[in-house]
């Protein structure tokens, strides 16, 4: 954490997870920007799991990036693709999500021993290890399991919740317009309007001051 430096108050403050609530729609919005320590990553999921479920919140929606160079079967004709991975049913399929035109993950397989191990980890059947046990032979279809979706997906799910991943395949750089867009998913699954999360800025979106910090205003266009 630290002082905002960009803020007109000494005591406006940006954390590395920040919590927001909006009483009139049931929702509590969580942001986590700094990465976990090596090693917690589901003993992290694990609590904010058991926070959740003691919070009485029966519904958790994941919004995640993932890594573009991974992106197989791209396809751009109707803009950026939304995936998503749903514990309605075991497969990871939600039919909501469906008619959305949305995709299930396809490196999604609840056999596959990566996610097998994730989910016993999840259900405190297993001591976790630093990391997969079998990290010296790790083979291309162990990378999504090992991603830090991956683990909140299985442990508020082992909690009985009943969980959401919305992913985005993105490249590194200004990702904003990326978030944006998952925001924009995220109220199409809730049924909600965007309207009533935009700022008073021409209609555009409220964004956590702590942005203004990651890449600045953009450039002033009359110099080129």
């Amino acid at each position: 954490m630290g002082r905002f430096p960009k803020a007109s108050s000494l005591f406006l403050l940006k954390f590395g997870f920040s919590a927001y609530d909006l009483s009139s729609n049931g929702l509590t919005l969580l942001q986590q920007r700094s990465p976990v320590v090596k090693g917690k990553m589901v003993e992290f999921a694990k609590n904010l799991a058991d926070f959740a479920a003691a919070s009485g919140k029966k519904d958790v929606l994941v919004l995640s990036s993932l890594d573009f160079a991974r992106w197989r079967n791209i396809d751009m004709s109707s803009g950026l693709q939304m995936y998503y991975l749903s514990s309605t049913n075991t497969d990871g399929t939600d039919d909501h999500c469906e008619q959305l035109n949305w995709k299930r993950l396809q490196e999604y397989n609840p056999d596959q021993r990566g996610w097998k191990y994730l989910s016993t980890l999840a259900e405190g059947n297993a001591t976790q290890e630093d990391n997969f046990p079998f990290e010296d032979e790790l083979e291309e279809e162990d990378y999504y399991p090992s991603l830090p979706f991956a683990a909140l997906f299985s442990c508020f799910k082992a909690r009985g919740l009943k969980v959401t991943c919305l992913l985005c395949y993105c490249s590194e750089g200004d990702n904003i317009p990326d978030a944006f867009h998952l925001a924009e998913a995220a109220t199409k699954l809730l049924g909600l309007s965007p309207s009533n999360f935009h700022g008073n800025e021409g209609g555009k979106w409220l964004v956590p001051f702590s942005w203004n910090t990651v890449y600045g205003p953009p450039p002033d266009m009359s110099i080129f």
